[in-house]
C-alpha cells in the first residue's frame, strides 16, 4: 500500500513534533503493510513551510530511517492550502508534487463551507499543468449535507482523497457516511491516512476492514497512489458490480 497524505515531518507543522516521534509513525506504517508514505507537511498561513524545507525534512528523515532499518520510502509532496495556491509560484508548487511528481498537487479542502472561487482556483491549477487531488472533502459540513456537489470537479478531473479514519469511522458517522457515499458515486480515488503522530488516527487497514470490496481496497490505497507517484494516468476502478457491495462491516 502507499500512503500519499501523513503529516511525519518532525517540527514544521502539527505533525510529528520530533524525529522520535517521525519514526514511531513510519514503523507503524510498515507494520500495517504501508510500502511507501508521502511527506505532506501543510503550506497554509499558520504553516508556511517553503519547499526546501520540505525537501530537508525528506532528507533527514530517510537517512534516520535507514539508521533505524526501517523499511519504507519516503516520498515527499505537501499539503498546499487554496488560499496558497495563487501565492505560490508555479515552480514551488512543482517541487510539492505529490509523491514526487510533476503535476499531481495535494490540496487542503476546508472543514467548514464551500469556498466560493473554488473552482476557478482548480481550473486556474489545472492551466499551470496541475491536477488538484482534494484532501479528505468528506470532513467538510457542505459536502456532508450534499456530496454530489463535488461531481462537477470530478467532471473536470479533480481527483478526492478519502481520509482511512472516516471510512473506519473513528471520525464520527457523518464523516464515515459521508466517505461510503462519495464511494459509491464514483466520487473519490485514492484513500490515505493523514496521520498526525503515533496512534493518533486510523491507519490504512483500518479502512481496509470497513471496505467489503477487496478489488476497491486495492485501487484506492495502491493502483491510484502507485499511478500518481509514476506521474502516470489514473487507472479505471474496479467494475460497478463489485463496487456496489462497500458497505459498513457492522451492517
Amino acid at each position: 500500500m502507499i500512503d500519499l497524505h501523513t503529516h511525519v515531518l518532525a517540527g514544521v507543522d502539527d505533525g510529528a513534533a520530533t524525529i522520535a516521534e517521525s519514526l514511531e509513525m513510519l514503523a507503524d506504517c510498515v507494520r500495517s503493510g504501508v510500502q511507501a508514505v508521502a511527506a505532506t507537511p501543510h503550506v497554509r498561513d499558520d504553516y508556511p513551510t517553503t519547499a526546501a524545507v520540505m525537501e530537508h525534512g525528506v532528507a533527514t528523515l530517510r537517512r534516520e530511517a535507514e539508521a533505524e532499518s526501517i523499511r519504507l520510502e519516503i516520498l515527499t509532496g505537501g499539503e498546499i492550502s487554496l488560499d496558497c495556491l495563487s501565492t505560490t509560484p508555479t515552480a514551488e508548487l512543482r517541487r510539492f508534487g505529490l509523491g514526487g511528481s510533476s503535476r499531481y498537487l495535494l490540496v487542503e479542502f476546508p472543514y467548514y463551507g464551500w469556498p466560493l472561487n473554488l473552482a476557478d482556483q482548480l481550473a486556474a491549477l489545472r492551466s499551470s499543468g496541475f491536477r488538484a487531488v482534494l484532501a479528505h472533502p468528506e470532513r467538510n459540513d457542505e459536502v456532508q449535507a450534499a456530496p454530489a456537489r463535488l461531481e462537477p470537479l470530478v467532471e473536470s478531473g479533480v481527483l478526492i482523497q478519502l481520509t482511512a479514519a472516516s471510512i473506519a469511522g473513528s471520525l464520527g458517522r457523518r464523516c464515515q457516511a459521508t466517505a461510503l457515499q462519495l464511494l459509491e458515486l464514483d466520487l473519490a480515488h485514492l484513500v490515505a491516512s493523514d496521520i498526525h503522530g503515533p496512534g493518533t488516527r486510523a491507519g490504512l487497514m483500518a479502512a481496509i476492514e470497513q471496505l467489503s470490496d477487496q478489488p476497491l481496497a486495492q485501487w484506492l490505497m495502491k493502483d491510484v497512489p502507485l499511478a500518481i507517484v509514476l506521474d502516470e494516468a489514473v487507472p479505471p476502478p474496479p467494475p460497478p458490480p463489485r463496487r456496489r457491495r462497500v458497505l459498513w462491516r457492522r451492517r
